[in-house]
């Protein structure tokens, strides 16, 4: 009986001691790299997307008709929803192109090799090749631009190339923030500008 109760005992006591060490070795491994990103997944996937944003151009109340006007068309090949996380966003990570329309329904496109876009802050981020035409003819080519929603503002900090058709100029620089329609817009700093305008000759 004594030697029964004794080898429980030493059951227990073996258990026991191999258990604390199991817990006192802990992982002291420190990941670094792709280890240490852990991996997300989003809650949505769409291929050939298209998006039109609408508004109306009043104000409506439960009871008032009135049709829509389109200020936007949005076109990509994949888009992912990562409204699942904490920081909710949403990326394109095959591209995309959008179709701005303006009040007189004049069209302007974006395009980028990747975007993403911030749910809670309205903010754009455009990446890889980005290109704004408007639609009388002036270009803006940067790897990297944000466009803030909410102000409707559009800024880059990084090189551009500006192409200016109404007095055939083309200028370079770092850094350059303008409105949605390029009546206003500031350049940070500038390489110089060059007019590529051709003179007539005379018969």
């Amino acid at each position: 009986m004594r030697q029964t109760l004794r080898n429980k005992l030493y059951s227990f006591a073996t258990v026991l001691t191999v258990a604390i060490l199991f817990i006192s070795c802990g992982d002291n491994y420190q990941r670094v790299g792709e280890e240490a990103v852990k991996p997300i997944f989003p809650s949505g996937v769409a291929q050939n997307l298209k998006l039109t944003y609408t508004e109306t151009r009043e104000e409506m109340s439960t009871q008032d008709q009135d049709s829509s006007k389109v200020i936007a068309i949005l076109t990509s090949p994949v888009y992912e929803n990562f409204d699942n996380q904490y920081f909710k966003f949403q990326t394109f990570p095959e591209g995309l192109q959008v179709d701005f329309f303006d009040d007189k329904d004049q069209k302007s496109v974006i395009t980028a090799d990747y975007g993403i876009v911030y749910s809670q802050t309205n903010l754009i981020d455009l990446q890889g090749n980005v290109v704004i035409e408007t639609h009388d003819g002036k270009k803006l080519e940067t790897p990297q631009l944000f466009y803030d929603r909410s102000n409707g503002w559009i800024f880059t900090e990084e090189a551009f190339t500006y192409t200016n058709p109404e007095d055939n100029t083309v200028m370079d620089g770092e850094g350059m923030d303008f409105n949605r329609d390029f009546s206003y817009f500031k350049a940070h700093k500038t390489y110089g500008l060059m007019t590529i305008q051709e003179k007539e000759l005379d018969d």
